[in-house]
């Protein structure tokens, strides 16, 4: 007569540590090293050269302070500027800056050669009679 149905186990009935022991073992994160990514620079070493070998390390995008940042000077720095190097011409970008911003007030008629302006600083300086120049960085 073939059987129907397997029997259910019945291996460790009743035995109540089934095997692991007394009193809290086979449980919780001590036995197993630690929860998640713990000792994977300690204990779990070998598990991480072997299977977790990006589990370390940058990936990814690009960061945010890769970019080039700007260097900027505002219109009542640049009134200021004018005043201690006594002209009328300015080459921002001789002097390192990338771009003018258009904070401030400005009266004297200034010509500026600089990469980069805002509309803003371009409008106050033409309205006080001086001229923009935008050149290429090089």
């Amino acid at each position: 007569m073939s059987v129907r149905r397997e029997k259910r186990s019945r291996k460790y009935r009743g035995t109540r540590s089934v095997g692991w022991g007394r009193i809290g073992q086979h449980r919780k994160a001590g036995s197993k090293g630690g929860v998640g990514k713990a000792g994977l620079h300690k204990h779990k070493w070998s598990w991480t050269v072997k299977y977790g070998k990006d589990a370390f390390g940058k990936h990814g995008f690009k960061r945010a302070w890769i970019k080039r940042k700007e260097r900027e000077i505002n219109i009542e720095r640049l009134v200021e500027l004018a005043a201690t190097l006594k002209r009328d011409e300015i080459d921002l970008a001789e002097l390192g800056y990338t771009k003018l911003l258009g904070k401030g007030v400005i009266n004297a008629e200034i010509k500026v050669i600089v990469p980069a302006a805002s509309k803003s600083a371009i409008e106050k300086i033409k309205n006080a009679g001086g001229e923009v120049i935008i050149s290429d960085m090089g």
